[in-house]
């Protein structure tokens, strides 16, 4: 999972399999480069078989103002349910920013990883209610502020 700034700028990186360092810039930049050339009006699939080293993957994607959101998946996830996992997780992110942007990515990348942690534990989905995300995020912050 990668999110990035209409520059290419990664702000938020996530990797579900151990891949060394290097590997992972490789990936971040190679995938940046394809999914940034892309107009707007293609459509949000793109194959990415060679990032990974076998053909059985794909990139997805949604653009929001200055901000990319990626995701990387195999090829028995449904396209349309990962797009709309990237809206839930942006409309979550949303709730819980009120009007996410960059900076938010920046200065509270520990409770965006939180989030995204709600909504995908080991690059399996566990919740795509919004609802229940955002009241999980708000008892971690009450018990964070009663320590």
């Amino acid at each position: 999972i990668l999110g990035s700034t209409t520059h290419g700028k990664p702000r938020l990186v996530r990797f579900y399999q151990h891949l060394t360092e290097e590997v992972q810039q490789q990936i971040i930049r190679e995938t940046f480069h394809l999914v940034l050339k892309r107009d707007d009006h293609i459509c949000n699939f793109l194959e990415c078989g060679s990032l990974f080293g076998g053909s059985d993957y794909k990139l997805i994607y949604r653009h929001y103002a200055t901000l990319y959101f990626v995701f990387c998946v195999d090829s028995s996830e449904s396209e349309l349910g990962i797009l709309d996992l990237i809206q839930v997780f942006v409309e979550t992110l949303d709730k819980c920013f009120e009007n996410v942007c960059e900076l938010d990515l920046i200065f509270h990348m520990d409770k965006v990883h939180h989030i995204l942690q709600e909504v995908v534990i080991g690059g399996m989905v566990l919740e795509t209610n919004m609802n229940e995300i955002v009241a999980q995020v708000e008892a971690q912050s009450k018990l964070e502020k009663a320590e």
